[in-house]
């Protein structure tokens, strides 16, 4: 059996409904882990905004993200805290650069690559912000070669395991348009 996502606007929306969902659990299950430095993440709620990025366009994946930020945020009480304005500040720039990067470079960018982009502009622009906005010292830049190389290993985890999630959802006949 063929599940085609294509069909009507009301599957389109409860299977970006889930994306979101599966999303937040991830986010809200990655706060509680613990981390080596105060601002690493995993990131592998991201998962879910690539898997929209791909199923249904950047306009889908920048819906997910937000939605899944804003939710974790009520959720985890940080909303319009410090933590919050990074977590958006991330995860729009990711999207839209993972948006920019499969437009015009999908030829040339597989998914995992897609993935690494979005992680090293989420990570980019977390420590402009932070440089320039929270703590108004450039001096945060030393850490952008630490974090940057984090990004390209949670970039790359985050590819596999998107891909791995598309490759599975075709060995189960379920078909997702592909957005181009």
């Amino acid at each position: 059996m063929v599940l085609n996502f294509e069909r009507t606007a009301t599957q389109k929306k409860i299977h970006l409904a889930v994306l979101v969902a599966v999303g937040l659990i991830i986010f809200i299950f990655e706060s509680f882990l613990p981390r080596p430095f105060p601002w690493t993440k995993p990131g592998l709620a991201n998962v879910a905004s690539l898997l929209a990025l791909y199923w249904y366009g950047w306009p889908a994946a920048l819906l997910v993200t937000s939605f899944r930020v804003i939710l974790g945020a009520l959720i985890l009480g940080t909303i319009f805290n410090p933590a919050f304005f990074l977590s958006v500040g991330g995860g729009l720039s990711a999207v839209c650069f993972m948006g920019i990067t499969y437009q015009w470079g999908k030829n040339h960018f597989s998914m995992i690559g897609i993935s690494v982009v979005g992680a090293f502009f989420h990570n980019l622009a977390q420590l402009t912000l932070a440089a320039f906005v929270l703590v108004k010292q450039v001096e945060i830049f030393y850490f952008m070669p630490l974090m940057l190389l984090g990004s390209v290993f949670t970039g790359i985890i985050v590819g596999l395991l998107s891909q791995f999630i598309t490759l599975k959802a075709g060995a189960f006949q379920i078909s997702f348009p592909r957005h181009s």
